[in-house]
């Protein structure tokens, strides 16, 4: 089965969705077969991946039953529009609500070497549905004063998740988003994770930068629109493979490393 890695923030703006979907990018670039799933009402990662906004079926239909996850694959996601807010308010009268997504999954899991999961920016019921299907969490929070609150409080549903659904459940980790180290503030944000959570932290930082939402909107790749920012995810991506001890990808991961560096040195 796939590892499969539930990315989820307190709130909306932590550049989550975008981790999400260069992730997926850098991840497939090395080889790794990799199922995204958006599970945002928003479904601004179905946008980043260039799905049509009629594309059928979505993730509501699985939630909901109509349709199995193997029908609802496009192109390598699972979509999601804005009929998942109504079908997470069905599924709080379910039996079993907070299992619907991990059933789901499984019949497809067997055709990925990995599954990333984009919760909605609310630690709610859908989010529930990630963590328990999950083997991993993956925090994003952005470089601003209440950081350290968030990522607490995204523990807390991780860890919830964990002692009554999913006792298998991990943290992976904490990446840190929009960051402009030249600042004090991002300094301080990025200093009082590293004291509160050490080694959970991921060491590389991912840069503020307007060429992240100039891409989206050409849904166009990071590595391909400014392989000079690239390099801030592809060792993101080194580092959790190195976490989940998937020593092979890495070097995939270390040769596009070395493709960005003649960019890095002009940009």
């Amino acid at each position: 089965m796939p590892a499969t890695i539930a990315v989820l923030s307190q709130k909306g703006g932590t550049g989550k969705t975008t981790a999400v979907r260069t992730l997926t990018d850098v991840l497939r670039r090395v080889g790794l077969s990799v199922l995204a799933v958006d599970l945002d009402p928003q479904g601004n990662l179905s946008d980043y991946l260039d799905v049509a906004p009629e594309a059928s079926p979505t993730i509501a239909d699985v939630l909901s039953g109509r349709a199995s996850a193997a029908e609802a694959i496009h192109d390598g996601i699972i979509p999601a529009n804005l009929g998942l807010a109504e079908t997470e308010l069905a599924l709080g009268g379910k039996m079993g609500r907070e299992l619907t997504l991990r059933k789901a999954l499984r019949r497809v899991g067997g055709d990925y070497d990995l599954i990333l999961i984009d919760c909605p920016p609310a630690l709610g019921l859908l989010t529930v549905n990630a963590l328990v299907a999950a083997d991993h969490a993956l925090l994003s929070a952005e470089a601003q004063y209440f950081a350290m609150q968030g990522v607490e409080q995204a523990l807390e549903v991780i860890e919830l998740a964990r002692d009554s659904l999913n006792p298998d459940l991990e943290w992976l980790g904490v990446v840190l988003n929009i960051v402009d180290m030249r600042t004090r503030h991002s300094r301080e944000a990025y200093d009082s994770l590293r004291r509160h959570f050490g080694d959970k932290l991921i060491p590389t930082v991912i840069r503020s930068s307007i060429a992240y939402a100039e891409s989206a909107e050409r849904a166009q790749s990071i590595l391909d629109y400014r392989p000079d920012l690239a390099a801030d995810y592809l060792q993101v991506a080194d580092e959790l493979l190195r976490r989940l001890e998937m020593d092979k990808p890495r070097r995939g991961v270390k040769k596009l490393l070395r493709d960005v560096q003649p960019a890095q040195a002009s940009a």
